[in-house]
C-alpha cells in the first residue's frame, strides 16, 4: 500500500498538510504516515531533566496526533500511523522516507508570511533530487473546499 509522509509539527500549515494528505489517502486506498520530529535542542539540560522533557514532548506529540487521527478516522476513513524520532527534522524525515519502502509521497504545508514556505519546505526542496519520492507541498491559505475540490 503506497502511504502519504506527513510532518507533524507546530506550524499552521501542517493543518492542511494533514488534510491533503488523509483526503488523498483516502480517495486512493493509501495510508498516512504522521511523523514528528524532536529537535535535539529541545534536551540541552541535565539528564534527568531532558528526560522528563523528552517524555512531556512524546506526550505532546501523541494528544496532537490523537487530535488528526480522529478526524482521519472519522472524515476519511483512514487509520493513520505515528512515528517519533528525534534529531535534525531534515535529516530524520530523509531517514524515514528511506527506511520506508511503502511510503510513496511527502507532504509538506507551506507558509504564508513573508519569510517564506518556512524551513522544513526550503531545505527539503533543495534535496528533493536525492529523494526516492516526490514532495507535494500545500499552501498553507488554502480552503477545506479547495482542498476537498483537488484531491
Amino acid at each position: 500500500m503506497r502511504k502519504f509522509l506527513v510532518v507533524l509539527d507546530d506550524s499552521r500549515e501542517c493543518l492542511n498538510a494533514m488534510r491533503f494528505a488523509a483526503m488523498r489517502a483516502a480517495h486512493t486506498g493509501g495510508g498516512v504516515t504522521v511523523l514528528s520530529v524532536i529537535p535535539p535542542d529541545e534536551f540541552n539540560h541535565w539528564i534527568g531533566v531532558a528526560e522528563v522533557m523528552r517524555e512531556e514532548a512524546r506526550e505532546r506529540i501523541h494528544a496532537h496526533f490523537e487530535v488528526f487521527a480522529k478526524w482521519m478516522r472519522d472524515k476519511q476513513g483512514v487509520e493513520p500511523e505515528l512515528a517519533i524520532r528525534e534529531g535534525d527534522p531534515v535529516a530524520e524525515i530523509i531517514e524515514h522516507v528511506q527506511s520506508d519502502p511503502e511510503i510513496g509521497v511527502l507532504v509538506l504545508g507551506a507558509g504564508t508570511d513573508k519569510k517564506g514556505p518556512g524551513p522544513l519546505v526550503t531545505q527539503l526542496t533543495r534535496n528533493s533530487g536525492s529523494l526516492p519520492i516526490p514532495i507535494t507541498i500545500v499552501p498553507g491559505d488554502l480552503s477545506k473546499e479547495k482542498l476537498e475540490a483537488i484531491t
